[in-house]
């Protein structure tokens, strides 16, 4: 039977490597975050006030466009980050932070709330819990340069955000991964603990990977 499933995490989290790897263990097909540029994404950087709803309207149509499209796809599948994420977390701080407007940001919820109540929810949400030190450990791993400079408070002010989201999201089960102890690059028998688990946890609702560490 298909299965659909969602990798969730801060930036640096490690959500795209863990995507290829469960992809290889499961036998999913990986679905990563659109590489389609966004048209407003240099003005949103240059002016958030003026272009913050129209970025994160784009980054939503795209979302919703590779939901569709995995929803099509007859193969299991593993996503990249979803469109909950992109408005629960993302557009949430952009408003919190009065990049977006109170008005901008009504519009968008309904936008949002319209589509994730039309599109099918995942089967499992694997959500990677990491300090902001863990963070910035990965994010300097991997030198992107754009990354480089996220500071220290955006950061926990997401990792906040997810926690929120987390713990109040219902339309699928989710399973925490203790992102600070289980290092699923370097260490197979972290990788296969969590390839394991996720079979099993597609089955059940069991929400932390190893409850009795946290």
């Amino acid at each position: 039977m298909k299965k659909y499933l969602v990798l969730a995490g801060n930036i640096g989290a490690g959500k795209s490597t863990l995507v290829g790897l469960l992809a290889e263990q499961l036998d999913f097909y990986p679905y990563y975050e659109p590489v389609k540029g966004n048209p407003f994404l240099a003005r949103f950087y240059n002016d958030m006030k003026r272009w913050a709803f129209q970025s994160q309207a784009f980054f939503l149509a795209s979302r919703a466009r590779c939901h569709r499209q995995m929803m099509n796809d007859p193969r299991s599948v593993v996503q990249d980050r979803s469109l909950y994420e992109d408005a629960e977390v993302f557009a949430r701080n952009l408003y919190l932070q009065g990049a977006m407007g109170a008005e901008e940001w009504g519009v968008y919820k309904e936008l949002y709330a319209t589509l994730s109540e039309t599109l099918p929810p995942p089967d499992l949400v694997i959500y990677i819990r990491a300090s902001v030190p863990t963070l910035k450990k990965r994010i300097a791993r991997r030198g992107r340069e754009f990354e480089l400079n996220i500071s220290d408070a955006y950061l926990h002010g997401l990792n906040q955000l997810y926690e929120e989201w987390i713990q109040s999201f219902e339309l699928a089960p989710v399973l925490t991964i203790p992102g600070d102890k289980l290092d699923f690059v370097e260490d197979s028998q972290d990788l296969k603990a969590i390839a394991s688990t996720v079979r099993q946890r597609l089955h059940d609702k069991q929400t932390l990977l190893f409850p009795y560490d946290m």
